[in-house]
């Protein structure tokens, strides 16, 4: 880890302008929190509606930018930065006018597993960065199908680290007292594959009716995803939770079947919290789980392939325990501690 006094007089201004808060704005706001207890001094600027803005308030040496669309009539608001970090697309659109007016320099952090529209201005925003920050090997391969000659490094996700109560991990556990739950997290689309899960279900209803599907999230095919699934049971959606944390402690698996991911940090989470993965074996997630090691790995929108591995979790609990230990046992590598400091030479090393 380096020295702050290294950086005494930089100031490292981040980007993020997403919509809402997913994966990516939580990995920001933890590196951004870290950095604060280390001493840092930054800036964050988000669109005038931000979740991650209003997250941060509280966060020391921070300044907290706003900016209206569009960006770019916003450029001088980093003109005093040292650093400049862009946590999604849009902010690397930023980062290269700002380079170009400012001769800041900036790196860019991808978080996602599709490939880069090939264009003179994508090569371009990705050539002038010092630094292409990617979360796994399938990301890196896609900044590289790009132009090879980009310079990239593999950071992975850290997990969140969150907190418990164990009145609430009680009042969960009552609420489905004799159930064997199954968990999900994220975004209620196509894309996180629930529809595949409320498939599974279906079949599971009858054979095995002490398991329990639980959704935490919202998203855009909620409704859908809630229409197909009303003659169920066995299939509860919780929406949006401020205690995450507190459900996982509850799960006895974890089923993810996406389609696509650039890491999947949330698996982070399950894996610190003892809970045995299923999980595509699409993106990233091969870089952290290992099949039948640490977890079971299924092809995406195999409903079959998922129904046999969560039947063979449910009737091998020590085999389940097996890949829940073997899981935990490198999780310290993807805490939010050893991220920051991979990031922190990053920061260093630009003079």
């Amino acid at each position: 880890m380096q020295s702050v006094t290294s950086l005494e007089n930089k100031i490292i201004t981040h980007l993020n302008f997403a919509k809402g808060f997913r994966g990516g704005e939580r990995q920001t706001q933890l590196l951004i929190e870290e950095l604060s207890n280390r001493g840092y001094t930054q800036q964050i600027i988000t669109r005038n509606s931000s979740e991650l803005a209003n997250r941060l308030e509280d966060v020391k040496n921070l300044d907290i930018i706003k900016i209206s669309k569009p960006y770019i009539f916003n450029l001088s608001v980093v003109k005093n930065s040292s650093i400049i970090h862009a946590h999604e697309t849009k902010a690397a659109q930023f980062c290269f006018f700002a380079n170009l007016f400012y001769k800041i320099p900036y790196i860019i952090t991808r978080r996602v597993d599709i490939d880069i529209k090939n264009n003179f201005f994508n090569k371009s925003i990705y050539k002038n960065s010092i630094l292409t920050v990617v979360l796994s090997s399938a990301i890196e391969k896609r900044v590289h199908n790009l132009d090879n000659t980009i310079s990239t490094k593999i950071i992975p996700s850290c997990y969140t680290d969150f907190k418990y109560n164990e009145n609430e991990i009680k009042k969960i556990k009552n609420r489905f007292k004799n159930k064997f739950l199954i968990g999900n997290i994220g975004a209620l689309e196509y894309a996180k594959g629930q529809d595949i899960i409320i498939e599974v279900a279906k079949k599971f209803e009858k054979k095995y009716p002490n398991i329990e599907f639980i959704f935490l999230g919202k998203g855009k095919n909620e409704q859908e995803f809630k229409a197909i699934s009303k003659n169920l049971n066995n299939i509860t959606f919780e929406g949006f939770v401020d205690n995450v944390g507190d459900y996982i402690k509850c799960f006895n698996l974890f089923v993810f079947p996406t389609l696509n991911e650039g890491l999947g940090s949330i698996l982070l989470d399950i894996m610190q919290s003892n809970v045995p993965i299923i999980a595509s074996n699409v993106g990233g997630i091969p870089d952290i789980i290992e099949n039948n090691k640490n977890g079971i790995l299924v092809e995406p929108k195999n409903s079959d392939a998922i129904f046999k591995a969560i039947e063979k979790l449910y009737l091998d609990k020590e085999l389940a325990n097996k890949l829940s230990t073997e899981a935990l046992k490198n999780i310290d590598n993807f805490s939010y501690e050893m991220m920051t400091n991979r990031y922190e030479e990053i920061y260093d090393s630009i003079r």
